[in-house]
């Protein structure tokens, strides 16, 4: 197995990091209900759940 000959410095360590940051995710609005959600996932609006612009699942739950 490979092992380091010397100690990487901290510094060294962190340069090499510089590329692993978060990005923000992206944000799509649905046209049918305003919605804003991710986008290719299922998301819901008064208890409806709700696929690229169209109805899914109706909420039965009476209130």
């Amino acid at each position: 197995m490979a092992h380091p000959k010397r100690k990487t410095s901290k510094s060294r360590r962190d340069k090499r990091r510089t590329h692993y940051k978060a990005d923000r995710p992206s944000l799509s609005i649905c046209k049918e209900t305003g919605a804003v959600h991710l986008p290719h996932r299922a998301y819901t609006v008064d208890g409806n759940l709700y696929y690229n612009g169209k109805l899914i699942i109706e909420n039965t739950a009476v209130v």
